[in-house]
C-alpha cells in the first residue's frame, strides 16, 4: 500500500519548489486539496499498472536522477499529472492530462512559465523522445520507462498489469498491439536518455523488451 501522508509531502514539497518566488506565506493555496484531488486520480478502478505504484516509483526515479533536470521540482510535479488522466480504452490521456495541469497549477500558485513547461513534459510522455538538449525531458522519459529495466519478476508483474488493464482487448489484437510498441522502443537509437539511465538500465531494458517480444511470437496456448 502506498503511503498517502507521505505523497502528500511529496506534493507540497515539489509544488513549493515550482511556485514562484516572493510568494508570501498563506498567499498561495493550500496544497493538500490538489494531492488529495491527484491521488483519487490515481487510485480508481480501471488501473492496475498506472497506480499510485508507479506513480511513487516514478517519483523515485526522478530523485535518482535530479542532478541532471534544470528544473527538478517542475519534472516532480510532471510526474505527477504526466498519467492523472488515465481510460485505457481512451488514446488522448496524455492530451488530457497535461489540459488538466494547465487548469490546476495557475490555481495552485505556479507561474505561466512552469505550468506550460510541466505541460510540455506530460505531453512527451506520449513518444518518450526528448530532444538532446531536453534536460527535464530526458529526466522524466527516463524516470517513467525505468519500470523496463525492472527484474524478471517485477517485469513480468509489469506486464500482467498491463494486460488486465487492456482486459477488454481480444488476445490477437493485444499481442499485435503491444509488439509494435516494444519495437517501437527498441527502434530508439536510446531507451534511455540520462547518462545514468544510459549504463545503469538501457542493457537491461532492452533484454526484457527483447524478451517479451520473444513471448508474445509464441503460439497462443489454446487452453489458456
Amino acid at each position: 500500500m502506498a503511503d498517502l501522508d507521505a505523497l502528500r509531502l511529496r506534493w507540497t514539497r515539489a509544488l513549493e519548489g515550482a511556485r514562484a518566488t516572493g510568494a508570501g506565506p498563506g498567499s498561495a493555496p493550500d496544497p493538500v486539496p490538489y494531492a488529495d484531488n491527484l491521488l483519487a486520480r490515481w487510485q480508481e478502478p480501471q488501473r492496475h499498472y498506472h497506480t499510485l505504484t508507479h506513480l511513487t516509483a516514478v517519483l523515485d526515479h526522478v530523485d535518482v536522477l535530479e542532478k541532471y533536470a534544470a528544473e527538478p521540482d517542475v519534472v516532480r510535479l510532471a510526474a505527477w499529472f504526466h498519467d492523472a488522466v488515465y481510460l485505457p480504452e481512451r488514446s488522448e490521456n496524455e492530451e488530457r492530462s497535461a489540459r488538466l495541469a494547465e487548469r490546476a497549477l495557475p490555481e495552485a500558485g505556479v507561474s505561466a512559465e512552469k505550468t506550460a513547461e510541466v505541460a510540455r513534459l506530460v505531453r512527451l510522455t506520449v513518444t518518450h523522445d526528448p530532444a538532446d538538449d531536453d534536460r527535464d525531458g530526458q529526466v522524466l522519459c527516463d524516470a517513467d520507462l525505468a519500470i523496463l529495466a525492472a527484474s524478471p519478476s517485477a517485469y513480468a508483474a509489469y506486464t500482467a498489469a498491463v494486460r488486465e488493464e487492456y482486459h477488454f482487448v481480444p488476445n490477437d489484437a493485444f499481442r499485435t498491439g503491444r509488439a509494435a510498441i516494444l519495437r517501437r522502443l527498441l527502434d530508439l537509437p536510446r531507451l534511455f536518455r540520462t547518462p545514468y539511465g544510459q549504463t545503469e538500465w538501457e542493457a537491461t531494458a532492452r533484454w526484457n523488451i527483447a524478451s517479451e517480444l520473444e513471448i508474445l511470437s509464441l503460439p497462443e496456448d489454446p487452453a489458456s
